[in-house]
């Protein structure tokens, strides 16, 4: 076993170990905060798999964005300690059955499957994604890329009116 095999094994325990933290977890800010080190392990694997770009992505928007603020609103509300998540099973027989199918399919497809192997991965590569994507979108790919900018202006200004319009309803009127 290698220094990448080793690394990459650490990187999927802390993904699967605080994946499964975070879905049996009772208690909610626990679960936040296991969300965290899963999206730090899928980043890791990310680098390790040469996608630097994607594991960038994967800390921006995920840890950055979008688990700050599910902390904040997590913090912000109140009595979120004493919550108590119903987390009881109702249909267990069918749940367990549809599951040992989905794995059983996927064990077989994992031992039948003839895996490519590259032979550079075998000794540790630095080669960034970043240039090669950035240039993809500026000459190749550059009108999906201008059309995917105009639709996220759309719904960003579409968001900043609604949430102009439910500020200015929920403003109590001067009485005179």
């Amino acid at each position: 076993m290698n220094l990448y095999e080793i690394i990459f094994y650490f990187f999927a325990v802390v993904t699967v170990a605080s994946a499964a933290l975070v879905v049996f977890s009772r208690n909610i800010v626990y679960s936040a905060f296991s969300l965290l080190f899963t999206f730090f392990g899928v980043a890791g694997i990310y680098v390790l798999l040469n996608a630097d770009f994607l594991a960038i992505t994967q800390l921006l928007i995920y840890v950055g964005g979008i688990l700050v603020l599910l902390l904040f609103g997590v913090m912000l509300t109140t009595n979120t300690v004493s919550i108590d998540i119903k987390s009881g099973s109702l249909n267990v027989l069918p749940a367990v059955s549809v599951v040992a199918a989905i794995a059983g399919l996927l064990a077989g497809l994992f031992w039948t499957s003839d895996w490519f192997v590259s032979k550079q991965m075998g000794e540790l590569t630095v080669q960034t994604t970043s240039k090669d994507i950035g240039t993809a979108l500026i000459t190749t790919h550059l009108l999906p890329f201008e059309i995917a900018s105009v639709i996220l202006l759309v719904a960003i200004v579409g968001a900043a009116m609604m949430a102009r319009r439910e500020s200015s309803k929920s403003q109590i009127p001067n009485s005179k």
